[in-house]
């Protein structure tokens, strides 16, 4: 079986933890050299005992023995199960950090490819299988190898008839089970917990990569995903602790039936009832061969569930990321645009979204862009923030390419409010600060004002330390809607997107969001998509778009006397409204 391109890339990830895994690995080379003096011992002592009919030493020298060499061998298993478990955690972490670093760096494209749940199930189990294969594989191999190798040549000697007396482990492992059970069970429900928010957190992450780039989130996500893996790792290795602990604790209490069992066995010999001390020395070996051979015959299982999800993993970790490099802008943007001769395709389709389009732009206008939907608005506004490259042609910013700019560089030049308004289920303060290292209380202020939301932090106790919870879930949608204009005002970037901003709303929040947008675009260059062209009669100028082209280009008046599509849009809206007003009348 061919594994070495991410067999080489696991061990590279171990190699840091080099130490920990020497000390694994004396601690495996121990656990497997007790394993066969156990019986070996046994086999002496009580045919010497046996032999000469009274032994030479006190019989509660052997229980004594015994216990040590297991209490040893415990001692050991501990250590690796320990040692293996805290590498493979850290492996774990690591492989999650750079899947999810470049999560945050793949082009938007990457998640029209990928489904949510898989990437979710890459990052949450399939790398979690990798850091089983790890484990388990290179504990049975090594260890269990060994100890069933140095096993089966003692058994080979000895009676295997006997194996029958291993029925008396049965009650010790189950008692064993039992106590550890409560606390086992505690555990993995709080873990599961901690596991939830993780998975939250990369949910959000997805559905808001848009947000996160524009508004310059990456870092702050880092922080927070960190802190999450963190404490699942710490309920990993608490549940590993207790977990790990039953395996001494199970071969301490075999240790003593065995050593009972000898002790009865040779104050029997002395009474002629039991010979050959082969017998307890046979039954030992049967009952510790169990264990290492259950361990190797599920390796199998482990590795190829790992192989196959480093494969998925390494895949993530290798997608291409969005272009790196550009020019840094040294200063704030004076906001004009021009498209030249832009054209754009889907990446993997043929249909052409955008064709030729050129438009020019000034300081401080507000362009808005009408058309049937499917007509390429989206698509148009979308390539401005670098999301999409043009297939042909060129955008300018201030008369540079945008691909000549850096993407973080051009992005902080741009801020977003659409129709599927992307939360974070934190503060209100945290939400309008949004991507901002160190806030500015007063300019958080400000923002709220100035999106007309102080009514609503006012009624709330906590006012702007109010948490909003899932996207918001514990706003309506106008206040939802504000929110994200209020975070647009804190950006205070020099071009502004707005994507059917109001186009779910009702009439009463929809003023109250036109207000604040009113107050938004004031000295910004803003491109307007809006489906109720009612909302748009005072812009610059109105961008007609159908089939990626633009078919009509003028001021709100200007295209109602052309008699073209843009009127024909105007007088099949207006119809409706009219219609909708009358039937509620």
């Amino acid at each position: 079986m061919v594994i070495s391109p991410y067999f080489k890339r696991l061990v590279r990830l171990h190699l840091p933890y080099k130490k920990r895994l020497f000390v694994a690995l004396l601690a495996m080379i121990v656990t497997a050299a007790t394993e066969p003096v156990v019986p070996f011992l046994f086999k002496h002592l009580l045919d010497q005992g046996f032999a000469s009919g009274q032994a030479q030493f006190s019989y509660w020298l052997v229980p004594l023995a015994v216990i040590g060499i297991f209490a040893v061998r415990g001692a050991s298993t501990f250590v690796s199960t320990y040692m293996m478990t805290w590498v493979s955690t850290n492996v774990l972490n690591e492989l999650r950090r750079q899947m999810f670093s470049r999560l945050l760096d793949v082009p938007v494209g990457y998640y029209a490819q990928h489904s949510v749940g898989r990437v979710i199930n890459s990052i949450m189990f399939e790398v979690q299988q990798i850091s089983e294969m790890v484990t388990k594989v290179f504990t049975a191999i090594l260890r269990a190898s060994l100890t069933v190798l140095g096993l089966l040549a003692w058994l080979l000697y000895l009676n295997w008839k006997l194996t029958m007396i291993t029925l008396i482990l049965l009650p010790l492992i189950s008692l064993v089970v039992r106590t550890t059970g409560k606390r086992l069970k505690r555990l993995n429900r709080e873990s599961l917990t901690v596991n939830a928010q993780l998975t939250q957190v990369v949910e959000e992450t997805i559905r808001a990569h848009q947000v996160i780039k524009i508004f310059g989130g990456e870092e702050y996500e880092k922080a927070r995903f960190g802190e999450r893996i963190k404490n699942l790792r710490r309920y990993v290795m608490r549940t590993t602790s207790t977990f790990a602990a039953t395996v001494p604790i199970t071969q301490l209490l075999t240790a003593f039936a065995v050593a009972i069992v000898v002790v009865l066995a040779l104050m029997q010999s002395s009474q002629g009832e039991i010979t050959v001390g082969g017998f307890v020395s046979f039954l030992t070996a049967m009952l510790m061969l169990l264990t290492p051979l259950k361990q190797l015959t599920e390796v199998n299982g482990p590795l190829q569930r790992g192989l196959a999800a480093a494969e998925s993993v390494f895949q993530l970790i290798d997608s291409a990321p969005e272009r790196q490099g550009g020019k840094v802008l040294p200063q704030r943007a004076r906001g004009q645009v021009d498209f030249v001769d832009v054209c754009f395709s889907y990446p993997g389709q043929q249909q052409v979204a955008l064709q030729g389009i050129n438009l020019h732009v000034e300081p401080g206008e507000t362009i808005a862009f009408v058309g049937m939907s499917g007509g390429g608005k989206s698509t148009l506004v979308n390539l401005l923030p670098g999301f999409y490259s043009p297939t042909r042609g060129k955008i300018l910013l201030d008369g540079e390419s945008i691909e000549d700019i850096s993407l973080a560089s051009l992005r902080a030049q741009i801020a977003m409010v659409s129709q599927n308004v992307v939360l974070f289920d934190d503060t209100i303060a945290a939400n309008i600060a949004y991507g901002d290292e160190s806030p500015d209380p007063e300019r958080i202020k400000a923002a709220a004002e100035g999106a007309y939301l102080n009514d609503m932090i006012a009624g709330m106790q906590e006012g702007l330390a109010t948490r909003i919870g899932d996207n918001g879930s514990r706003l309506s949608g106008g206040q939802r809607q504000r929110l994200a204009i209020a975070r647009a005002i804190y950006k205070n970037a020099p071009l502004l997107i707005l994507d059917e901003a109001t186009s779910a709303l009702d009439t009463e929040s929809e003023r109250a969001v036109q207000a604040a947008l009113e107050q938004l675009m004031q000295g910004r260059t803003t491109f307007v998509i809006a489906h109720r062209l009612s909302t748009i009669e005072r812009a610059s100028r109105i961008v007609v778009l159908s089939d990626g082209m633009i078919v009509e280009t003028g001021t709100h008046q200007e295209l109602l006397r052309q008699q073209g599509v843009y009127a024909n849009l105007h007088k099949l809206q207006f119809s409706r409204e009219t219609d909708s007003n009358a039937v509620v009348e």
